[in-house]
């Protein structure tokens, strides 16, 4: 049973805009009305791809906080997003914290964990500690912080959106700096999910270290035979090119 109903507004004449905050700050404003003050609003980004990191965020909003833009960050297409994001970084009063765990330690602890132990980093570093928190889906990590899962809460809850929005631009922006370095897979275009494009660079390819081997699509692959090298100065084609040379001089 949900410890905080979703709060009716009353029947009166009221501005969309003004709906809209009523209706995606119920859970926040529910909570408050129990007592609670300092409230986080937590999501992932990162768990679906065959590479780079799952990253957690991890947002706490002041009372009277509104975008009317925002919303849940699959709804949001990447310019919405940037904006969003931007707009969080600046606002005065916005806290949040934000997790990365690595693709070696995915393998190490599977996806689920690795998710978990993301959220509970994002938490950690917080400056300011909240005293509850929501977490959208149904998994929660072990923190001693009242934690409650809330299924769909990207659509519910504005901590939540917030969160999602910090997670997804800062996963991204990250795999965009590893196509870099990785300039075959396609990152900055993907962003690590099974495309057919990645899938496409794999079978080339093999892994590269960004790679989750324990994936199903990733460990059924050669690893990777060449090193990539940096693309600074030059052109992605350039540097594939130069590296397909190399792999056909050793076969």
């Amino acid at each position: 049973m949900n410890p905080f109903p979703l709060l009716k507004s009353p029947v009166t004449e009221i501005s969309v805009e003004r709906k809209r905050f009523l209706e995606i700050t119920q859970l926040e404003r529910a909570a408050r009305n129990q007592g609670f003050s300092k409230i986080a609003g937590v999501d992932e980004a990162g768990r679906g791809p065959l590479a780079g990191p799952v990253v957690a965020a991890a947002c706490i909003l002041p009372h009277d906080f509104y975008m009317n833009e925002i919303d849940d960050s699959k709804r949001l297409n990447l310019e919405q997003r940037e904006k969003m994001f931007d707009i969080l970084m600046k606002q005065p009063g916005v806290c949040y914290g934000i997790g990365i765990i690595e693709a070696l330690i995915i393998d190490q602890v599977n996806i689920l964990q690795a998710t978990l132990q993301a959220m509970a980093a994002a938490v950690s570093v917080l400056k300011e500690k909240p005293d509850l928190i929501f977490i959208d889906g149904i998994h929660k990590p072990s923190i001693e912080i009242p934690c409650h899962s809330i299924i769909k809460g990207d659509r519910l809850s504005q901590s939540i959106m917030a969160a999602a929005i910090i997670a997804k631009v800062t996963r991204d922006r990250q795999m965009i700096d590893f196509d870099k370095e990785y300039p075959q897979y396609g990152f900055s275009y993907h962003k690590g999910y099974p495309t057919p494009q990645h899938l496409e660079a794999l079978d080339k390819w093999g892994p590269c270290p960004l790679h989750r081997k324990s994936f199903g699509p990733v460990k059924n692959r050669p690893l990777q035979r060449v090193p990539i090298k940096s693309t600074k100065g030059k052109g992605v084609r350039e540097v594939a090119k130069k590296n397909r040379e190399q792999r056909q001089n050793i076969e």
